[in-house]
């Protein structure tokens, strides 16, 4: 049910708990949002084993998470609060920016990202906005969602068709240069030319749809060629 979002008049306090093994920033966390009214953070933990724990006993609305954590780190407890706490909304708070990293927090079911250079107002609006509307999206993680859709995207037109099928000779020799063989090496071992070679290895391209070594090296690993 859409929670009713009221600037104004809020009955409602959302009760925060947050996860970082960084004492001070924790401490300056959550004494920052003390000045906000309608914030309140009823629960602290340092490591995800004891999150996890205290979510048994305490019903937060949201999470401010850290991923790097002893015991276990974000990425677990995170699975775990999706897994036994679905309601809980989760704000990974982090020092780490790459794209794949906050891709992956995102699809594991974080409800927002934010870097940990991010000031008081951001926390705040990521907490309100995945409270009210679930989820909180900024430049850093539509960057990351866009980067990875362009990632897979890529990986399509490099797929290979499924009715693609190889000789046992086309095999062969992308078994080799999977092996990393010269062209003249993978020429030698099945007898033929290195101009014959190189046609082959187009034509292997062709049939999968592959257009670079990277792709054909997945495709194999993903084929099971290389067993044995």
């Amino acid at each position: 049910m859409e929670k009713n979002q009221d600037h104004t008049s809020e009955s409602r306090m959302i009760k925060v708990v947050i996860a970082d093994d960084h004492v001070l920033y924790r401490a300056g966390v959550k004494t920052a949002l003390a000045a906000k009214p309608d914030v309140r953070i009823v629960a602290e933990a340092d490591n995800g084993v004891q999150l996890v724990h205290l979510l048994k006993y305490q019903k937060p609305d949201v999470v401010l998470l850290d991923i790097q954590m002893p015991l276990m780190d974000g990425i677990g407890a995170l699975q775990e609060i999706k897994r036994d706490f679905p309601d809980v909304k989760v704000v990974v708070l982090s020092m780490h920016d790459d794209n794949s990293m906050i891709t992956r927090m995102m699809e594991l079911g974080a409800n927002g990202y934010l870097t940990k250079t991010a000031d008081l107002e951001a926390i705040y609006e990521a907490i309100r906005n995945c409270y009210y509307n679930d989820f909180h999206f900024n430049a850093t993680t539509n960057m990351a969602l866009i980067d990875n859709l362009r990632n897979k995207k890529q990986a399509i037109q490099e797929g290979a068709s499924p009715e693609a099928k190889l000789s046992e000779k086309e095999i062969t020799v992308l078994k080799l240069m999977c092996e990393e063989r010269s062209t003249r090496e993978i020429a030698d071992m099945v007898d033929a030319s290195p101009r014959t070679i190189e046609a082959i290895r187009d034509r292997i391209k062709a049939k999968l749809n592959i257009k670079t070594t990277a792709g054909l090296i997945l495709y194999a690993v993903k084929h099971n060629l290389l067993e044995g």
